[in-house]
């Protein structure tokens, strides 16, 4: 099922972020040097929750309606085909997108399963539990050819888990359960976003300050923390907050937190807003 036709509102905030965000598909011999974020492409990073005012704007980053979008629905438990992430794009204008989902590593890592990225100008990663995403992907052919999708500009969007596992260090990644903040040898993301941790549902779930103990452990890390319906959308190492509520920043562990609402922005690789 799909809609007539994206809200027009939406089209207007995609020209916003057109404008502010470097275009996509840049072919520069000489990629721009970035300490963060990805040098080319972009993320998506959601907070979890209500995604209705978000699934247009992801769309639109990804080149519109037309553009083939891959959903990996890996972190969820019982994976439907389609999962509700696939229909809530489809539903939301997006006519190209396919599902991508094992739990299998050699799977993950064969030439055929990954085959379906090379061709797509966006991954969305669901929520569900961090830990089932690194295990079936990490050091695979699969996360290397989403890599080689933002290095071509394409975008990464995810939500809740699919959110945390961006980070290089990955919060609550025990598959013991998610009140677990670090668990050894389930401590790292897909590096995505350098040198940080992103936790998730806080406003929902009382999580404003639960990255600390990762933060004094790793000094070096920037702890994110995002509410629900809440995303922050990086290019290089710049970011800016869209949605309903807010994203914190805590630059060192001592550090109290930058709270910045919907239109705001953030250096990365200063640690400041902008």
């Amino acid at each position: 099922m799909r809609t007539a036709s994206l809200k027009p509102r939406w089209f207007v905030v995609a020209l916003a972020l057109a404008l502010v965000l470097p275009a996509w598909g840049a072919d520069d011999a000489s990629p721009p040097r970035t300490r963060v974020g990805p040098p080319h492409g972009k993320l998506f990073i959601v907070g979890g929750g209500n995604l209705r005012a978000l699934w247009p704007m992801f769309i639109e980053l990804a080149g519109g309606r037309d553009a083939p979008i891959v959903v990996i629905p890996t972190a969820g438990n019982n994976v439907q085909d389609p999962a509700p992430a696939t229909r809530s794009l489809r539903t939301y204008g997006a006519l190209n997108v396919t599902q991508l989902h094992t739990t299998d590593r050699a799977t993950a890592d064969s030439e055929e399963f990954a085959a379906v990225l090379r061709s797509a100008r966006g991954v969305w990663i669901s929520g569900g539990r961090q830990w089932r995403l690194a295990n079936a992907y990490l050091g695979t052919r699969t996360l290397r050819e989403i890599h080689a999708l933002l290095a071509r500009g394409g975008v990464v969007g995810g939500s809740s888990a699919g959110a945390s596992i961006q980070a290089s260090f990955l919060i609550r990644g025990s598959p013991a359960g998610t009140k677990i903040v670090m668990a050894p040898g389930h401590e790292e993301g897909f590096g995505f976003l350098r040198g940080t941790a992103i936790d998730q549902h806080a406003n929902t779930r009382g999580r404003q300050d639960d990255i600390r103990p990762v933060l004094k452990k790793y000094p070096q890390l920037l702890g994110i923390v995002l509410d629900e319906a809440t995303a922050l959308v990086v290019a290089g190492d710049e970011c800016e907050v869209v949605g309903w509520g807010k994203v914190r920043f805590i630059a060192s562990p001592d550090a109290d937190a930058v709270e910045l609402s919907s239109g705001a922005h953030y250096d990365l690789a200063a640690r400041r807003p902008k």
